[in-house]
């Protein structure tokens, strides 16, 4: 068999087979010119995305499940004001006496209106809709169907129109549609993870395909499989470094963004949702993560291909 030019001339001046670093010099290529590191770029950027979207209704859920499980609500649905107003100072006192009861708090009648205008509008009021008095309890425990019950037993002769239910019933429905939507972001980044390793098999594929007479000659010259693959394993590690900065400045950025919009809202509720040290921590390792798929793929890839090559 004729021996390429490369391997004559290298024979010729007394040269050592081409080892890692010789052979990767045989290699193409490009940094940033490619499609890859954009492609990491973007990955990382929408992983961020969703990490921070499933931390922080993680730490929603939590806060409020935490907030809420010792709360409870009174309601006096009594259409005369007076009667009204009489039954709420009644039963504030008597909830207040109750070894149960941290504390208990009467809602002034303009916040309750407050409350009630998103859905009731501006203007509402006792002529036109009877409007409840609330009791806001702080309960020592959980709040239970049994102490509910007993709660509920007591105020039937001091308060009869009084009505009471535990917080996290009524926001139960929004806690699990959190948990859900916590749920599907976990999911978008295991999705995301397998996109983006599919993608490094492509480039890998794509690239063992472009230079295969060079990775022949390669072999000729005394390269083996293992010297190969880390010749790839060294081109896709810097385009995952730089593919994986500018996607995690990319993410922080609109993270933070949208941490400012939600601020703005000045809501409790949302406000529980923010992002700790702990969070961005997590936040920071998803490049490494991306980093080490996108090698071990190119790795892996180039591995079995070569097997199969030869």
């Amino acid at each position: 068999m004729t021996r390429p030019p490369v391997m004559v001339r290298a024979a010729e001046r007394g040269l050592a087979p081409f080892r890692g670093k010789r052979a990767a010099h045989l290699l193409p290529r490009a940094r940033l010119g490619g499609p890859m590191p954009w492609v990491i770029a973007i990955m990382v950027a929408i992983t961020v995305l969703s990490a921070a979207g499933g931390l922080a209704l993680a730490n929603l859920v939590a806060r409020a499940s935490g907030d809420l499980a010792g709360s409870a609500t009174v309601q006096i649905v009594e259409p005369n004001p007076a009667i009204r107003d009489a039954q709420a100072q009644a039963a504030a006192a008597m909830l207040a006496r109750d070894p149960a009861v941290v504390s208990v708090s009467v809602l002034p009648q303009d916040r309750v209106e407050r409350l009630l205008e998103p859905w009731l509008g501006a203007g509402a009021s006792d002529e036109s809709l009877p409007m409840p008095a609330l009791i806001d309890l702080r309960l020592q425990s959980e709040a239970d169907a049994a102490t509910l019950d007993r709660l509920r037993d007591m105020l039937a002769e001091t308060a009869p129109a009084a009505r009471i239910d535990a917080q996290s019933d009524w926001l139960a429905p929004v806690l699990t549609a959190l948990s859900t939507l916590r749920w599907m972001a976990m999911g978008l980044i295991a999705l995301l993870a397998f996109t983006g390793g599919a993608a490094v098999w492509l480039a890998a594929r794509n690239a063992l395909d472009t230079n295969r007479d060079t990775i022949e000659i390669v072999h000729l010259l005394g390269g083996d499989d293992d010297q190969i693959a880390r010749i790839f394993q060294r081109s896709i590690l810097l385009d995952a470094l730089a593919g994986g900065f500018l996607g995690l400045v990319l993410g922080s950025g609109a993270v933070m963004l949208m941490a400012a919009q939600f601020a703005a809202l000045d809501s409790g509720l949302v406000a529980g949702g923010t992002l700790g040290p702990t969070d961005w921590l997590v936040l920071v390792t998803v490049p490494l993560f991306a980093i080490a798929i996108a090698v071990y793929t190119a790795r892996m890839t180039v591995l079995s291909s070569l097997r199969k090559m030869l």
